[in-house]
């Protein structure tokens, strides 16, 4: 393999996709939804903590909710479509290496996936005038944002190589990664709804003048048992960015920013539901404080990142060893008559 070979298919693919009007009519639409989403972010986080790291949480989400829903159309047609448009076979033939090809493919359509951050780089920068956006949040946010987009474009890039129609390929990739983002939420719900258990819920009673706190009220309830399927969530794009994000917490205890909010959630279902304990004569809230719930539950984001890992290399090199030409896969010295 060679840098140089590999920077030259990068630049083919990009020069065509630039010579696109629609290409820049697409990050200009890009550029409107983010201007409108942060003003609408700004509007709802000014009146709380920190509202610069609301901001960016927002923002952020969005690139990602775009990368995932672009990148496919743009890079799940990498290799088909150039061998449907007698291209591929061109180049094929040339000092260029099967690795070359492949890696001139992906960092394409990685810079492709790349070109929304750097759009959201000015919105991103306007979130920290806001104040309250710590560095390591924007440090590991960002990062962890540049991991998605590599994974999704190999899963393009990938599938473009399996897949000999190119409209197959892309369809294929929206289904992949639509599993990854919707398919995780599907079987989180029903598989929670459909494993159910008998809970115990403990209550003071009440009189005129409000709890007895030397007495306890018990009944029994069936509960989903979401905590048995919480780790289905753990592959989602999304639910990886929030969990490997630090949490920012305001003065009330609760997550200020977007990252903390879901990753409550998702932790908030690791708990069992099959005793609940509800204190009116205790101080404070009757059940366990956000902060309580997320440093007592287990982290997932670098499980998820793995899965999506295996999948996106899995299918980028059963692409890599279906685009070797028959030439390239004979044993060193054979001649060719």
């Amino acid at each position: 393999m060679s840098i140089a070979h590999i920077g030259t298919i990068a630049r083919l693919e990009l020069t065509q996709r630039l010579r696109s009007v629609g290409w820049y009519v697409l990050l200009g639409v890009f550029a409107a939804v983010l201007l409108g989403v942060t003003a609408l972010s700004s509007a709802v986080y000014s009146y709380g903590d920190a509202p610069g790291a609301g901001v960016f949480s927002i923002v952020v989400n969005m690139v990602l909710l775009l990368v995932v829903l672009v990148s496919p159309t743009l890079s799940g047609n990498a290799i088909n479509g150039d061998r449907e448009s007698a291209t591929l076979a061109a180049i094929q033939v040339t000092a260029v290496s099967t690795g070359d090809i492949m890696l001139g493919k992906l960092v394409a359509a990685i810079a492709t996936g790349g070109a929304f951050l750097l759009v959201a780089l000015p919105f991103l920068a306007f979130s920290l005038l806001g104040g309250g956006a710590d560095p390591l949040v924007l440090l590991i946010s960002i990062l962890v944002l540049a991991a998605e987009i590599v994974i999704v474009a190999a899963i393009g890039v990938g599938l473009s190589g399996l897949i000999a129609r190119p409209l197959f390929s892309v369809a294929t990739t929206y289904l992949v990664v639509a599993g990854l983002v919707i398919g995780t939420l599907i079987v989180f719900a029903l598989g929670g709804l459909a494993v159910r258990g008998e809970a115990t819920n403990y209550t003071r009673p009440y009189d005129e003048n409000g709890p007895i706190c030397d007495q306890w009220e018990e009944y029994t309830y069936e509960v989903p048992r979401f905590d048995l399927v919480w780790w289905a969530l753990a592959a989602n794009p999304f639910v990886v960015l929030a969990d490997a994000t630090p949490t920012e917490y305001g003065s009330g205890g609760y997550p200020v920013d977007l990252f903390g909010q879901i990753k409550y959630g998702v932790r908030s279902a690791q708990l069992s539901p099959l005793e609940q304990r509800w204190d009116d004569c205790a101080v404070g809230s009757p059940g366990p404080a956000p902060r309580e719930v997320i440093d007592s539950t287990v982290p997932s984001w670098f499980v998820g990142l793995g899965v999506q890992v295996v999948i996106a290399g899995s299918l980028f090199a059963g692409a890599w060893s279906r685009t070797r030409t028959p030439a390239r896969m004979l044993p060193p010295g054979t001649r060719i008559a």
